[in-house]
């Protein structure tokens, strides 16, 4: 039996299952194109680019940014740039709100509180044990 996944390998999966949510949902399965991009930012990622989620031409500019190859879609690896840099920015936030005094100290990130979903870091990846998903072809699943 497989031994049970770390929160933040569960993350990291949780990370690649949205991708594939979205990005199998017009043309490429492996690629979100701009429907699908802004279908994803407006809807799992409504915190962390809250002033770009209402406004088309932000959430444009942001996939112009990502998509380093120019086809007008992202890959899985120009989507996991957009993550490294919310990453980035959400932990500069917590050391902005930190409490004051010596030490290593967080405060809330973009959109998070104490009482929210990940105040306990002891969620569970959507979808729960044995999924997976398919790259045309040929296919992958974890299940734990």
């Amino acid at each position: 039996m497989a031994d049970q996944m770390s929160q933040m390998e569960c993350s990291i999966e949780t990370i690649i299952n949205i991708f594939h949510q979205y990005s199998v949902r017009l043309g490429n399965r492996d690629t979100l194109n701009q429907k699908e991009f802004k279908q994803l930012v407006k809807k799992e990622l409504p915190n962390f680019l809250k002033k770009q989620k209402r406004d088309e031409k932000a959430i444009n500019h942001i996939l112009e940014d990502l998509d380093t190859n120019v086809d007008k879609q992202l890959s899985f690896e120009e989507f996991s740039m957009l993550v490294a840099k919310l990453t980035v920015a959400s932990h500069e936030e917590m050391h902005k709100t930190a409490p004051p005094g010596e030490g290593h100290h967080h405060g809330p990130g973009f959109g998070s509180s104490s009482s929210g979903p990940c105040a306990g870091q002891e969620t569970q990846t959507p979808g729960g044990h044995g999924h997976g998903h398919s790259h045309g072809g040929h296919g992958h699943g974890h299940s734990h």
